[in-house]
């Protein structure tokens, strides 16, 4: 019977953890190029009891998150400071922990000093994997190639002036990604791919996320309802062992 609940059990800690990412998915869901999370590939660990595997698994946690890579929608903002890639690729940034990342998000903006961070704050980096620093301007352009052109405060009106580069790169498709635990885009092995400036990136529009709000509140409920069914079987053997040790008591008298 305890073979049972333990299963109940195991089943119940796998949809609490479908829940949270299902929760963070619609936390998310405005976030500018969040990418959908999806559940992770858990490998399988059986309980060692007196040198021999027991029936008893339990679910093994994956360092990194999968997600999924489809592009969300493209919306023209008007911000000259607001970018997005069209199609496949990522930005190169760089978050406060210090560990470089891949990102989508493309709300650009620049600090009291000129450094170009993203919306959450994030480093957004140039091809040789430095922070971008603007100087003063007026205006500002960005080609698809990541080019950063400024027409400076204290220069001639329309002259425009290179002051950087946005570092972009499409991995390889043998690459595999994931998310890391701070949440953000990373290799499952091996190093950060280099800028090779091959994605394509439109100035004046915003990468929507790619989560969908429907499928993640039915999923919410098949969740439910099978959390509900897990419990219920909980209680189901809690009275089948509690009918099985009166049967097996003593006859009283």
């Amino acid at each position: 019977m305890d073979r049972l609940i333990h299963t109940a059990l195991n089943s119940i800690t796998n949809q609490r953890d479908q829940k949270q990412i299902i929760a963070q998915n619609l936390a998310n869901q405005t976030v500018p190029g969040f990418r959908r999370d999806l559940p992770n590939e858990n490998g399988t660990l059986f309980v060692d009891q007196f040198n021999a595997l027991s029936t008893r698994a339990f679910q093994i946690e994956a360092d990194q998150h999968a997600f999924l890579d489809t592009p969300g929608a493209l919306t023209q903002s008007g911000e000259p400071m607001d970018v997005a890639i069209a199609d496949q690729g990522y930005f190169l940034i760089l978050p406060e922990n210090g560990e470089p990342a891949l990102s989508r998000r493309g709300d650009l903006r620049t600090d009291s000093a000129g450094v170009l961070h993203d919306g959450a704050g994030d480093l957004m980096l140039g091809p040789d994997m430095q922070p971008i620093t603007l100087p003063p301007f007026r205006a500002v352009q960005i080609n698809p190639l990541g080019e950063i052109l400024i027409e400076p405060s204290d220069g001639a009106a329309g002259v425009w002036e290179a002051a950087g580069m946005l570092g972009t790169v499409v991995p390889p498709d043998d690459l595999r990604l994931g998310k890391s635990p701070d949440g953000l885009i990373r290799p499952l092995d091996g190093p950060m791919p280099e800028a090779n400036q091959q994605a394509s990136v439109r100035q004046g529009f915003l990468e929507a996320s790619n989560v969908n709000t429907v499928d993640e509140l039915i999923n919410m409920m098949e969740i439910q309802r099978a959390f509900e069914l897990g419990i219920k079987l909980i209680s189901t053997a809690q009275e089948a062992d509690e009918v099985g040790s009166q049967l097996l008591s003593a006859p009283e008298g």
